[in-house]
């Protein structure tokens, strides 16, 4: 347990006007620190460990799509959470990746204090490297705890973000592929 990481929870409890002594708060610091290391242990992972050897020989050229992949992270401006689900697809070129894998991808990422629109970017970048794809696409779909909690309280908003790279970039048709079959995923 990160000690210093516990102390200055205390700190926030007292900067709020709560007494860190009180019994419903006693131990609140410590579980806060364990929580944020849980929510942010993105940042001990990195992407050989999650990969882990799951690349596999195979003359699959087809779209591979995992649609509706959970996602949970941290808005690195109020530390709010944004919840959401990923879509991501690619085209292989001789090797296909673990299923698990892709999720695995996805939450290492997420795991990280992070803005939607580079999380996205930062889940097609590691497909295409691990993959070599011959394009990759990612969508994620979240709602922001900052937009629904404080500021406007919106609380049916929902922010989308894209990244397009290679066949999915260059090809109309590709692209309406797979946006078509993640929209009809959602019951749209």
């Amino acid at each position: 347990m990160n000690e210093q990481l516990t102390r200055n929870y205390r700190e926030i409890l007292q900067g709020v006007g709560e007494n860190p002594q009180r019994e419903g708060l006693l131990d609140t610091p410590a579980r806060a620190a364990k929580a944020m290391q849980y929510l942010c242990h993105g940042y001990q992972q990195n992407l050989e460990q999650v990969v882990n050897g799951a690349l596999f020989e195979s003359d699959n050229d087809e779209m591979v799509i995992v649609r509706d992949i959970e996602l949970y992270s941290l808005c690195e401006h109020h530390l709010l959470p944004f919840i959401g689900k990923a879509h991501v697809a690619y085209l292989p070129t001789g090797k296909v990746l673990g299923l698990s894998k892709i999720a695995r991808i996805v939450d290492m990422f997420a795991r990280r204090l992070q803005i939607q629109e580079n999380l996205t970017r930062q889940v097609a970048d590691a497909i295409a490297r691990v993959t070599d794809a011959a394009g990759v696409a990612v969508v994620i779909e979240a709602k922001h705890m900052c937009m629904m909690m404080r500021g406007v309280e919106k609380q049916n908003s929902v922010m989308s973000t894209s990244v397009m790279l290679g066949v999915f970039r260059d090809s109309y048709n590709t692209r309406q592929e797979f946006l078509q079959l993640i929209r009809n995923s959602q019951g749209q």
